[in-house]
């Protein structure tokens, strides 16, 4: 086994497309980031196989604040020691819709609970919709593709130079910010079909390469576009940019913790 790199960072979603929270430490599991991409909108007009409503669509949609009302609870499934007392890997019990509830906050400085209708008639409203968006709620991360996204800040900073101004790693909306500085820019590619093993407890297999989209271009400060973000992407990189994940063993992931590949 060989150490090669750390966590810099642990963040989620809580509302697929809206803002990020960096967190203290998450709880990463076979369904994804624990409280990431809880929630997400669906476009009455969308496409069955993709229905979301996304930055795409509203890039303000970014800069939408959602907060989770008790943290504690947030943070980590309930009884998750008990649960990993009885070996590793154990499945906890998952919180009930009610103790995760949250609250979001317009860019505007208006601030709906989730399951405020007003929420989704406020954006449909925004974006001139006949009908209102549905709100949806799952267990399991509600991601394009895999449950678990890892991006490489040596990755950004090639892209900085790239792109000819600085690229902010949020843009990516990955889970696991990775620090990797012997393997460098894009050195997660090399992990595909690789082991690893992230601090104490989890380990996870990196099964693909990032397929980016115009999400990127989105400032996650004020949502302003720059299209030559995803242009350098597809030109030098084959419009991929950051890996994919699967657990293979559950557990907490914090800033920090040694990323340790397997042999």
């Amino acid at each position: 086994m060989e150490k090669i790199g750390t966590i810099q960072s642990t963040w989620r979603y809580p509302v697929k497309s809206m803002r990020g929270e960096s967190a203290d430490a998450v709880y990463c599991d076979f369904a994804g980031v624990f409280g990431d991409r809880m929630y997400a909108l669906k476009d009455p007009q969308g496409y069955a196989g993709f229905p979301w409503l996304t930055g795409r669509e509203l890039r303000s949609l970014v800069l939408y604040t959602p907060t989770f009302r008790n943290a504690a609870a947030a943070s980590a499934p309930p009884h998750l020691k008990a649960a990993e007392d009885i070996a590793p890997g154990v499945t906890p019990r998952y919180p009930q819709p009610d103790e995760l509830l949250l609250d979001v906050t317009t860019p505007e400085g208006v601030t709906y609970s989730i399951d405020d209708p007003e929420l989704c008639a406020s954006l449909a409203r925004r974006l001139g919709m006949p009908a209102a968006p549905e709100l949806l709620r799952s267990d399991r991360a509600l991601t394009d593709a895999r449950p678990l996204s890892l991006f490489s800040v040596q990755t950004a900073a090639q892209l900085s130079t790239e792109v000819g101004s600085e690229v902010d790693p949020r843009r990516f909306r990955a889970n696991l910010y990775l620090d990797l500085p012997e393997l460098g820019a894009f050195g997660e590619d090399t992990l595909v079909g690789k082991t690893l093993q992230v601090g104490d407890r989890v380990q996870l297999t990196v099964v693909a390469r990032d397929a980016r989209c115009a999400m990127v271009t989105l400032d996650p400060d004020t949502g302003d576009s720059n299209a030559r973000v995803l242009r350098e992407i597809a030109q030098r990189h084959e419009t991929m940019a950051g890996v994919y994940g699967a657990v293979l063993r559950s557990g907490m992931v914090k800033p920090g913790d040694a990323v340790i590949l397997q042999g």
